[in-house]
């Protein structure tokens, strides 16, 4: 039985690795085809390598990869704002109530999923017709668009006028009447009050509509690249379902978007209070200007534009006169004019809360 030396090899230092590394890159040159120039010659990739570098390899559309995985990271992902699943879940519960009292019957709403688009791409996949309602965000200063499904429409209006037990109403692609469109109105407000309510502990947004369109074209409130944040809703009425979206670009939520990156809703969401008992510490250090109002008097202007240097205006403040003392053009003290080392000087008589509280009786 012959037995095998296995003693360790020696380390080898780095100046042998570096030696042995550019000799397997020389040897590597070597394989590589030349032209009869000395030159080597270009590989061509083929159809397949195509189709894997630009990532339209027939995969799922769920693994991207290559280019179309970089155009699509340009799309921020709604996950970075986790306070919006929190708002919505409460604007499902809200909603629920709300629809039971609207259509005095049985609904149930869901959440299907949310999502993040391209405000242009998504306009392109409305299917029509369709309510498409443009929201005023107030607080924000922007809109968000809300798109009800038509045959969510014709089933609220069916129930609202007695249609309980029909069947469900055939999707026509015909525009809405007065009386559908009137409707949606209403329906619209009671869904804004709800929304309001859910993003009322993130920030105070009152949701109004702005306006109603069933054209894609007359419903753009950002640019077509931008990105959006698209909820679907599902509304269930006694058996008939339909589908509202909401559809918030990032730039109206971009003023609120610390709020909407906590990862918690509390009483106070949105709000921190180690800054904010800082600020009010710091606002006691503040220096502030005070005037005090001696005198004050009405006189044509043709008079006012007569005097000159040297002339005297009389005023009416004498020894015990109340002098009122102003900051920002709001009285705040009052006193009595005196002297004091021989300045003028003013003895405050009413302090601000005294003020204060004498402007909020009157």
């Amino acid at each position: 039985m012959v037995e095998e030396n296995t003693a360790p090899e020696e380390e080898k230092s780095e100046e042998e690795l570096l030696s042995e590394w550019q000799n397997m890159a020389e040897h590597e040159g070597v394989d590589e085809p030349a032209s009869e120039d000395g030159e080597v010659e270009e590989r061509i990739l083929d159809q397949n390598e195509i189709d894997s570098l630009l990532g339209i390899d027939g995969g799922s559309n769920d693994d991207l990869t290559g280019v179309r995985a970089l155009l699509d990271t340009s799309v921020v992902n709604y996950e970075k704002l986790p306070m919006m699943e929190v708002i919505f879940d409460k604007f499902e519960r809200y909603l629920s109530t709300s629809l039971r009292h609207f259509t005095a019957d049985n609904v149930e709403i869901s959440i299907e999923d949310t999502t993040s688009v391209r405000f242009g791409d998504y306009l392109d996949t409305v299917p029509l017709p369709a309510g498409m309602v443009v929201v005023d965000a107030g607080g924000l200063d922007d809109y968000i668009l809300m798109v009800y499904e038509s045959r969510l429409i014709y089933a609220v209006v069916d129930i609202l006028l007695g249609g309980r037990k029909a069947r469900p109403a055939r999707i026509e692609g015909r525009s809405f009447t007065m009386i559908e469109r009137r409707i949606m109105e209403n329906l619209t407000e009671v869904i804004l009050h709800d929304l309001s309510r859910s993003f009322e502990p993130v920030s105070p947004i009152q949701f109004k509509m702005e306006r109603m369109e069933v054209n894609p074209r007359f419903t753009t409130i950002t640019r077509p690249g931008n990105a959006a944040i698209l909820v679907n809703v599902k509304i269930n009425l006694e058996e008939r379902d339909g589908l509202l979206q909401f559809c918030l670009p990032y730039a109206t939520l971009e003023p609120i978007r610390e709020q909407l990156l906590q990862q918690f809703m509390g009483e106070k969401t949105g709000q921190d209070n180690i800054w904010e008992n800082h600020l009010a510490q710091e606002l006691y250090h503040a220096n502030v200007d005070i005037k005090a109002v001696l005198g004050q008097f009405e006189c044509p202007l043709s008079e006012a534009m007569k005097w000159k240097v040297g002339d005297t205006i009389e005023l009416n403040a004498k020894k015990d006169s109340v002098v009122k003392m102003e900051c920002g053009g709001l009285v705040k003290l009052m006193g009595t004019m005196g002297q004091a080392d021989g300045m003028k000087a003013i003895r405050i008589a009413r302090n601000v809360s005294d003020v204060n509280n004498e402007m909020e009786d009157n």
